[in-house]
């Protein structure tokens, strides 16, 4: 199996060829490149290979500007520290993805995705870059109408400190440590809050970056998070959100 790296840091392009080579030895890495022009130079003039491992955030641009430029046929496998609109547009199209830094088994599972079956289509990415697109021009709400008492009050979404469900009703707490009650669920806030500022830790709290105080790494791969305000309640980031958690902090 022919694979090309697209990837402009070099740390990371260096330990995707080191796993390549532990995991399966039959993997020959035809070449690296580092961006979107060395990129459409190379497919303009070289073999197309069996796999290709494309960083979608490169020096030069997104690397779906790649696929405007060249026609590929071959199974991709894109590869992100962490962006919200890609990751979800990735998830939303079937589109095979890894998250920075790369884990092993990860990798393992996606080379094995495209032995059996070619991870993506040409049809599957352009879908991917049309709803990229869309959700990229996406506006966030900016303030929340609520009621208190007879009376209507609005709430910025920059004085939210997190968004919670109890007893089956969604409340905001502001950083003030005002608790009022939403006609939203969480599922409708996640779409609605812009994802650089708030985060869905758990079915039940999405949390603004702002109100993290402290982390506490916790048992069985979990982290413990501690708020101000304090919520009143254990605010735990699962262990399967946890990687995600982690690269959305750091963006």
């Amino acid at each position: 199996m022919k694979a090309l790296i697209i990837e402009d840091e070099i740390p990371a392009s260096k330990r995707l060829q080191s796993l390549l080579n532990e995991l399966d030895t039959t993997i020959e890495i035809v070449d690296v490149v580092d961006s979107i022009e060395d990129a459409v130079l190379w497919f303009e003039s070289m073999e197309i290979p069996d796999v290709i491992f494309m960083d979608i955030q490169l020096a030069d641009g997104m690397s779906f500007e790649i696929f405007e430029k060249v026609d590929i046929s071959s199974p991709v496998i894109f590869i992100t520290a962490f962006d919200h609109y890609a990751i979800k547009a990735i998830k939303h199209n079937g589109v095979d993805y890894l998250l920075k830094p790369i884990d092993k088994g990860e990798l393992e599972s996606a080379i094995h995705r495209v032995k059996r079956k070619p991870s993506s289509t040409i049809g599957d990415i352009k879908s991917l870059i049309k709803t990229i697109q869309s959700d990229s021009k996406q506006t966030y709400k900016e303030r929340f109408l609520v009621k208190v008492g007879d009376q209507l009050k609005y709430v910025p979404t920059a004085k939210v400190a997190f968004f919670y469900v109890e007893d089956g009703y969604c409340h905001l707490c502001t950083f003030n440590e005002k608790t009022l009650v939403l006609d939203y669920s969480l599922d409708q806030l996640n779409e609605l809050l812009d994802p650089n500022e708030f985060f869905r830790i758990s079915r039940k709290l999405i949390i603004n970056h702002q109100a993290i105080d402290k982390i506490h790494s916790w048992y069985n791969g979990r982290l413990k998070l501690e708020l101000l305000p304090k919520p009143g309640f254990d605010t735990m980031v699962s262990r399967e959100r946890v990687k995600e958690f982690k690269a959305w902090l750091e963006n």
